[in-house]
Formats: C-alpha cells, sequence, structure tokens
C-alpha cells in the first residue's frame, strides 16, 4: 500500500510514521523544504512528540518512509492520500481555508482513479461533501465515488503522546458512498493497532459514524464539550473564590458521584484545538449559546487572574510580574492560543513590569515571541504560573528573590514552599 501524508506536522508526521511501522510505504509532503529535508536525514523536526525520534531512525533508513515537496512526485502513486493540513480561524470565528483548498487543489490535480482521499483535519460540519469533494472533482476531472474516494476521519490525539492515543482512541470514519467507508475501514485497520477497551459500548477499533457529517460534527462536539466544561469549572472557581471556597474540595466531592464529571478550572485554555474548534462549530451554529458564552468564559481567564493578583497585592503600576510558563500546558513546546499573551497584556495594561520564563524555551525564543525574558536571580515583586510544567511542582519561594505575590493560575506550586502569599485559582484568599 502507497500512502501519501499531506502535512508533515506535529500530527501529520507521528502519522506518517505509524503508517510505515504497520506496513505501508508512505511519502511525506510538506511545503517546507527543511522539514522535508530533516526526516529524510531521520531527524525530527520538532521536539517533544514521545517516540517519534526512534520511529523516525527505524521507518526511513528502512525505506519505508520518505519525504518531498512535489505533489507531481507523490501523489499519482498513491493508493491513500492523508490529509492533516492546518485549518486556521480568525478573530471573528471565520475559518480560513487557504492552506487546505491550496493542498487539496494540488491533491486533485495529480489524482488517478482508485485513490482513497482522507481528510483528518478538523472541519466545519458539511466541508468534506460541499467542499473538497467538489474541488477534488473539478481539479482532476473525475467523479467521488466512482474513480475515486472521500472519507473523513478526525484526528483525536494530543501532540507528545500521539502513538498511545492512536491506540487507545477508536478511529472514527465517515465516508461520501458506502465503497469509500469500506476503502476506509479496510485501509485504517491496517495501518493502526487498537487497545483493549472494557470501557467502550463496543469494540474498540474503526467506528463507522454512517457520514461524513456525523464525523465532522463528532470531532466538533467532543472538543466542544471539554471547553463548555472548563468553562462551568471556571464559572465555579471564580464564584468560590469570592465566597471563600475552596473549588477543588468542590469538584473532588461532586465527581466522586458517577453522573459529575467537572473538570478543572484554570488560568486559560490554549492549543490548536480546545480554543478553536468551538469557532467552527458556531460557524455551523450560531444560535449555540451555550457555546458562545463557554468561549467568553474562558477567554476571559487570564483577565482574571491578573485581577485577582491586583486584589492581593495591591496596585501593579511599577511592579515586576513573572509569568512562569509561556506553553500553552505543562510538557509542550507549544504557544497556540498560550495564556501567556492575555496574561502579559492584561498586566501590562495595569503598568506592571513583566517577563516571561520558561523551562521548555531559550530567552531568544521567548524574545522571538514579544516577550522579556526573566533572569534567574533577578529581584520581582509578584509572579503568575501560566503553565503546569513539571518543574513547578518543586520550585521554591527563593526561586524567585523577592516575591511577595504568586497565582498560581494551575494548582501546581507546592505551597508549603513558599513563605509568600500563594493563591490559586478558585481557592479562598489566604490559602
Amino acid at each position: 500500500m502507497n500512502v501519501v501524508v499531506v502535512g508533515l506536522g506535529k500530527i501529520g508526521l507521528p502519522l506518517a510514521v505509524q503508517y510505515a511501522r504497520s506496513g505501508a510505504t508512505v511519502t511525506g509532503l510538506d511545503v517546507a523544504p527543511a522539514v522535508v529535508e530533516s526526516v529524510n536525514a531521520a531527524i525530527e523536526p520538532f521536539p517533544g512528540e514521545h517516540g517519534l525520534a526512534e520511529g523516525l531512525r527505524e521507518v526511513v533508513p528502512a525505506g519505508r518512509l520518505r519525504a518531498t515537496t512535489d505533489p507531481a512526485e507523490a501523489i499519482p502513486t498513491a493508493d491513500v492520500v492523508v490529509v492533516v493540513v492546518p485549518l486556521f480561524v480568525g478573530q471573528d470565528g471565520t475559518p480560513d481555508f487557504g492552506w487546505m483548498d491550496a493542498a487539496s487543489r494540488s491533491i486533485g490535480a495529480h489524482l488517478r482513479p482508485g485513490t482513497l482521499v482522507a481528510y483528518e483535519t478538523t472541519l466545519p460540519v458539511g466541508t468534506t461533501r460541499t467542499r473538497w469533494a467538489p474541488m477534488l472533482e473539478q481539479a482532476s476531472g473525475l467523479v467521488e465515488g466512482r474513480d475515486f474516494h472521500v472519507v473523513f476521519s478526525p484526528e483525536r490525539v494530543l501532540t507528545g503522546r500521539v502513538f498511545a492515543d492512536l491506540r487507545r482512541y477508536p478511529k472514527l470514519i465517515g465516508a461520501l458512498s458506502d465503497a469509500g467507508c469500506d476503502r476506509a475501514r479496510v485501509f485504517y485497520e491496517t495501518v493502526l493497532q487498537f487497545d483493549a477497551r472494557d470501557d467502550l459500548p463496543r469494540p474498540n477499533g474503526v467506528w463507522d459514524l454512517g457520514t461524513a457529517e456525523a464525523a465532522e460534527m463528532a470531532k466538533l462536539a467532543e472538543t466542544t464539550y471539554r471547553d463548555v466544561n472548563i468553562a462551568l469549572a471556571n464559572e465555579f472557581a471564580v464564584f468560590a473564590g469570592q465566597n471563600g471556597i475552596d473549588v477543588a474540595k468542590v469538584i473532588e466531592a461532586c465527581n466522586s458521584q458517577p453522573y459529575s464529571h467537572i473538570h478543572q478550572p484554570g488560568i486559560a485554555v490554549g492549543g490548536h484545538c480546545i480554543p478553536v474548534y468551538p469557532q467552527l462549530y458556531l460557524w455551523n451554529d450560531p444560535d449555540a449559546t451555550v457555546v458562545r458564552a463557554a468561549r467568553r468564559r474562558n477567554a476571559a481567564m487570564p483577565d482574571h487572574a491578573v485581577d485577582l493578583l491586583e486584589r492581593l497585592h495591591g496596585d501593579l503600576a511599577g511592579q515586576r510580574v513573572v509569568v512562569l510558563g509561556a506553553a500553552y500546558r505543562g510538557g509542550v513546546k507549544e504557544t497556540a492560543f498560550s495564556g501567556v499573551f492575555g496574561t502579559v497584556a492584561a498586566l501590562q495594561a495595569r503598568g506592571a513590569s513583566v517577563t516571561v520564563t520558561d523551562p521548555m524555551f531559550l530567552d531568544s525564543e521567548l524574545e522571538h515571541l514579544g516577550f522579556a525574558a526573566y533572569q534567574h536571580g533577578d529581584a520581582v515583586d509578584a509572579a503568575i504560573v501560566q503553565a503546569d510544567h513539571a518543574e513547578y511542582r518543586t520550585m521554591r519561594d527563593t526561586a524567585l528573590p523577592g516575591v511577595r505575590t504568586v497565582v498560581d493560575g494551575r494548582r501546581v506550586l507546592d505551597t508549603s514552599r513558599w513563605d509568600c502569599m500563594v493563591i490559586a485559582i478558585g481557592a479562598p484568599a489566604g490559602d
């Protein structure tokens, strides 16, 4: 089986390695020459994906994976084309299909009869049927469902643990024809292996949802659920903190009952998924008031954390405040929609002198992001924990000379190691 993976990013490249390890001959197609060169040298082009470096060293020298920037070289020989190209969302929630449009036209221009095209990028409902299939038909002169097949199969993995997630979660598919469904099922059952799970209503594996629209909605729904749930937890946290209640104890108590699954509150919801996909859902369903309100609540949490710091510490004008963590979550070197941006902006709006530190980023990388890098040993007046890096769990107040007030936006600090005032999101003042 010849497989082409279009887009060798943090999801696409691990997928290419997974397919190659499962016996397919894989060509990775990417627009970035540096990425292609790195892959062909069996060197991971980005850090942090568990098992990727080892996987590249296994499949590239064996000739099972190579990369190219030339679609004319890759697409005509493909039995299956898997598309994992980014889709961006504007400030107003409007999807920007530019990169995916270009990729689809390029695929169509070189498409041959018999090929299965699988889109894995998260999409608004209806996009596969009404945008990609017609675009591929127009560019190729072929007919979907007769000459080639299209399926939507959302990626459901987290960066840093892609290979483990591929085994753990059912692979959802939704094709535009019965024949396309059969092709997609055979493909994914060939290149994926699944862990046995007793907690699922049916065996783990490839699950056909019947239509591309159902598969598209499933990905939007599961991610939007998380955003709404976190927003509810944040609402509880704000109220609890204002009324002398520790929200962590409340959530722990609630979740001891099997019908309650309240998530954890925090300073921000970041990453490529949770802040973005609810906006794609809203693009389809603009009257979804619950979803819209949840997105507003989560987007406002950095401001809430800074308000909390100001209430405890006093006027922030001229105060030296360090933000701990630029990454959107602990252990991941990625700043997509990270709360660091809103936190720094809110501090600067109050006149604070703000620096940022993160164990995963060099000072030069932080400065490239527009931040002043904190220098170890410099005196500070206050701090805000923005990312739950493991390094912060054992951190002491001596690491921040002079610090008087800390807002722990992730409940990651061991307060016994800190002599100053430390307050967590959703904790009563004085804890």
